[in-house]
C-alpha cells in the first residue's frame, strides 16, 4: 500500500483574546474555530458550565475539522513499556508504584525490553512509549546502554520515553552538573538524545494547580519544573505531548488553568525555537494533548469518601470552592478540600475534552482516551474534538493497576474509526500519515469473522462485543446528525 502524504501541521499565528465577549457568544466561538480568537480562562469556565453538551461538542468538532479535515482520523501502533515499578514518589492516585524491597517490585532487563520491542515490530509497530517509576538504583549508563541497544536492533522504532518527573529525578540521581535546573536538564537530556531518545511523553502532568498537586503528588515535581523539562526538550528540537488526569479533588477551574499553562508554554516554545523560519514544523513543541479521568481502584486517593455520599454534604464541591483559573486557589477555602473526591463520568470527560480542543488553539492533536473510557466513548470522542484514537495499546500497566483499561487490535481500532464515518490512518509520532486505510486490504475490511476480534478489559478480564460497540456509535452519529441540522 502506498504511504499517505504527511499532513500540513502546526501552522500557527497566535490569535487574540476578546475578553469582553461572553464565553457562549457564537461570534467568539466562530472566531475560535477559525483560529482568529482564543478563549480566556473565564470564557472557558463559562463554556464548561453553561453550554449544553452536544452544542459544546459541535463547536469542538468544527475546530477539529478545521485543523484535520472531514475525512481522516488517525491512530498509532506502539507499545507502552513500563520498565520498572520501583519509585521514590508516593502519589496518592497511583496503584503501580512499589518500594524496592517489595516482593512484587521489578526492573526489566535489557533483553526483556528488546523482546517486547521485537514483538511490536513484528505487527508493524513504529513506536514505544517507555516510562517507569523513579528508580534510584538505575545509573545513567543503564539508560544510555538501553537506548543504544534499542536503536542498534530497531532503528525504525521511535523511542518516546521518560516523563518530566523522571527527568527531574535523573538530575538528582545522576548528579548532573550545571548552575541551574535548565543546565542540568540539558546535560542529561543531550546524552539521552544522542543515545537514541527521540521524544518525551507527557506523563506526570496530572493537575498543575499547586493546592491540588501538592496533595495528590507527594514527592513529585511541581508544575514549573514539569513545564521546564518539556521546554528544554523543545529547545533540543524534540516533540512532546501534554497530559491531564482529572476527576479527583480538583475543581473545574483547575482543569482550565492546566490547559492555559500548556498553551502559554507552547506559545513560548514556538516563539523561542521556531521564530524567523518558514518551516511550520521547525523547533520542538507539544504535538498533542490527551486527558483522562482518574481511576480510583486500588489507590490511596480512591479510598477517601466520594463527595455527596455522606450525610449533610451538599452544595458546591470543595475543589470548585478552592479552584481558580489562575491556579492561585486557597486550599483552606473549604474544610473538606482534599478530603473528598468527585469522579468524572462520561459527560464530564466529553465536556473536558471538547473544551481542551477549543482552549488549546496552538496544539495540533487532541487524543481520545478510549484506554480508560472504553471503545464506545472513545469513538464518540471523535465528535468532541479528538482527531486521534491513540494506540492499539499492546501493553499497559500503570492505569490498569488502578482500574479497568482496554486493549484492542488494529482491526478493531480501524473498524471503530470507520464506523464513526472516517477513514482510519496509521500515523507516526509526528502525526505524519503512514498508511491510509481506504481500500479492501485495510485491517478491518480483511476480517471475515469478528468473533475472533475482541475488545479486552485488562483489569477484570472481561470483554466487550464489537457488534454492540458498532450499534452504540451508530445511535450516537444519528443523534449528532439530528442536532446539527
Amino acid at each position: 500500500m502506498p504511504k499517505a502524504q504527511p499532513t500540513t501541521r502546526d501552522r500557527h499565528t497566535t490569535p487574540q483574546v476578546r475578553p469582553t465577549c461572553a464565553g457562549t457568544d457564537s461570534g467568539l466561538l466562530r472566531a475560535v474555530v477559525a483560529g482568529e480568537a482564543r478563549l480566556t480562562g473565564e470564557q472557558a469556565l463559562t463554556l464548561y458550565h453553561e453550554m449544553p453538551l452536544l452544542e459544546l461538542g459541535r463547536w469542538a468538532d468544527r475546530r477539529c475539522r478545521r485543523l484535520h479535515g472531514d475525512s481522516i482520523r488517525s491512530y498509532v501502533i506502539d507499545r507502552n513499556i513500563n520498565y520498572t515499578n520501583v519509585c521514590t514518589a508516593h502519589c496518592t492516585f497511583c496503584a503501580f508504584r512499589r518500594d524496592a524491597r517489595d516482593a512484587d517490585s521489578y526492573t526489566l532487563s535489557t533483553e526483556e525490553l528488546l523482546g517486547k520491542i521485537a514483538a511490536l515490530s513484528e505487527i508493524g509497530g513504529t513506536q514505544i512509549l517507555m516510562q517507569g517509576g523513579m528508580n534510584p538504583e538505575l545509573p545513567l549508563d543503564w539508560y544510555l546502554n538501553l537506548l543504544q541497544r534499542i536503536k542498534e536492533a530497531f532503528p525504525h522504532i521511535h523511542v518516546h520515553g521518560f516523563s518530566p518527573p523522571e527527568f527531574m529525578e535523573f538530575v538528582d540521581f545522576f548528579e548532573a552538573p550545571g548552575a541551574d535546573l535548565r543546565e542540568k536538564l540539558l546535560w542529561v537530556m543531550r546524552r539521552m538524545k544522542d543515545a537514541g531518545l527521540d521524544s518525551i511523553p507527557g506523563g506526570g502532568g496530572e493537575i498543575f494547580a499547586r493546592p491540588v498537586r501538592r496533595r495528590i503528588g507527594y514527592d513529585k515535581c511541581g508544575a514549573t519544573d514539569w513545564l521546564t523539562v518539556m521546554n528544554v526538550a523543545h529547545e533540543l528540537g524534540m516533540f512532546t505531548s501534554a497530559t491531564m488526569m482529572f476527576g479527583h479533588i480538583e475543581g473545574i477551574a483547575d482543569r482550565i488553568h492546566h490547559m492555559l499553562l500548556v498553551r502559554q508554554w507552547q506559545d513560548k516554545a514556538i516563539a523561542d525555537f521556531a521564530a524567523g523560519t518558514d518551516d511550520a514544523a521547525a523547533g520542538g513543541r507539544y504535538k498533542a494533548f490527551i486527558s483522562w479521568p482518574f481511576q480510583r481502584q486500588n489507590t490511596p486517593l480512591g479510598r477517601m469518601p466520594e463527595w455527596g455520599r455522606q450525610d449533610g454534604e451538599q452544595g458546591e464541591f470543595p475543589g470548585d470552592v478552592v479552584a481558580r483559573v489562575d491556579g492561585d486557589g486557597d486550599d483552606k477555602a473549604h474544610p473538606l478540600f482534599a478530603k473528598r473526591f468527585r469522579l468524572a463520568g462520561s459527560t464530564a470527560y466529553l465536556r473536558t475534552q471538547a473544551l481542551s480542543r477549543l482552549v488549546l488553539d496552538n496544539i495540533y492533536s487532541i487524543g481520545s482516551s478510549w484506554v480508560t473510557m472504553g471503545p464506545h466513548l472513545g469513538q464518540v470522542a471523535l465528535f468532541f474534538g479528538a482527531n486521534d484514537m491513540g494506540s492499539v495499546m499492546m501493553e499497559e500497566n500503570v492505569v490498569s493497576a488502578a482500574g479497568t483499561t482496554y486493549c484492542m487490535s488494529e482491526a478493531v481500532l480501524c473498524k471503530l474509526i470507520r464506523g464513526a464515518g472516517f477513514i482510519p490512518a496509521q500515523r507516526d509520532n509526528q502525526y505524519n500519515l503512514l498508511r491510509l486505510h481506504d481500500g479492501p486490504d485495510s485491517p478491518d475490511l480483511r476480517v471475515k469473522d469478528w468473533t475472533t476480534q475482541r475488545v479486552e478489559m485488562v483489569q477484570h478480564g472481561a470483554s466487550a462485543d464489537l457488534e454492540s460497540v458498532e450499534l452504540s456509535i451508530t445511535a450516537t452519529r444519528e443523534a449528532n446528525s439530528a442536532t446539527s441540522s
